[in-house]
């Protein structure tokens, strides 16, 4: 794994009708970190998570992945090295089943026979999905939180080296909620977040970069930036709601494995 999976230098965007969507953005991210990013509505973050892979391409500044500039030419590599995991997973759930839409990617890759299934059912194990019970359901008929699994699945099982998450509890009830954060817990990527859920942020990032009207107004420890209310209040964030009850602890409990398998490495 590379130390510096990404960097970003002097990123900017603007839309087709001039609006800036980025301004001057730069980043190093560090191999195995969590970090949250974190922005009222309108404020660069989805923008800002599909330069990542290449789904926007830089207007200006430079995007490198591993050592690969985010560029036309590198676009396949650069999507195997940083995995998307929308905010709908129905706007990345296609295929008939399950386990033909887990193993699209990896098809896509060149995998075939023994090693395309031992893929697959690996990267199901890690979100708690057992092949057995859930290979040939369709997904159309899942919870939330089960769609979520199967599209975190779908991304691990092309072994990227980075997940990006847009808004990743969007729409789960408490209990998936819990279950989605206790999975990324444990998961040994770098993971990028874009959420207006501060409590995960909190929960499972050590660093958080808040953003502003396109950029950058914060880039440090989470737990600084979440105790600052003054600060939050002027870009328009909520402290954490944790921090209104006498006590702020995420409650660990774990994910329905019916399979002791480890977690992936990559």
């Amino acid at each position: 794994m590379h130390h510096n999976p990404i960097t970003i230098t002097h990123l900017s965007y603007a839309y087709p009708d001039g609006t800036e969507a980025l301004r001057n953005i730069n980043l190093s991210i560090h191999a195995s970190e969590k970090i949250a990013i974190v922005g009222a509505n309108g404020s660069g973050k989805s923008t800002l998570l599909l330069h990542f892979n290449g789904i926007l391409l830089p207007q200006t500044g430079e995007i490198i992945v591993g050592e690969l500039p985010v560029e036309s030419r590198h676009l396949k590599a650069v999507r195997n090295f940083v995995g998307l995991v929308f905010q709908n997973p129905d706007d990345q759930i296609f295929m008939p089943t399950v386990w033909e839409d887990i193993t699209f990617g990896p098809r896509n890759q060149g995998l075939s026979g023994a090693a395309l299934a031992h893929r697959a059912e690996h990267a199901m194990y890690a979100v708690g999905l057992n092949p057995e019970h859930y290979a040939s359901r369709n997904a159309s008929n899942l919870s939330g939180g089960e769609k979520k699994r199967v599209a975190i699945a779908g991304v691990l099982a092309m072994q990227p080296q980075i997940l990006v998450l847009d808004e990743p509890t969007a729409q789960l009830d408490p209990r998936s909620r819990r279950q989605l954060i206790y999975l990324l817990q444990n998961l040994p990527l770098t993971q990028l977040v874009a959420t207006h859920d501060l409590d995960l942020a909190l929960d499972l990032c050590s660093r958080t970069i808040v953003l502003s009207q396109g950029e950058i107004v914060y880039d440090g420890p989470t737990e600084a930036v979440m105790n600052d209310q003054d600060f939050l209040e002027r870009h328009a964030l909520e402290r954490p709601l944790c921090y209104t009850r006498p006590y702020c602890q995420l409650e660990h409990r774990p994910l329905e494995q019916p399979h002791p398998a480890t977690l992936p490495h990559w």
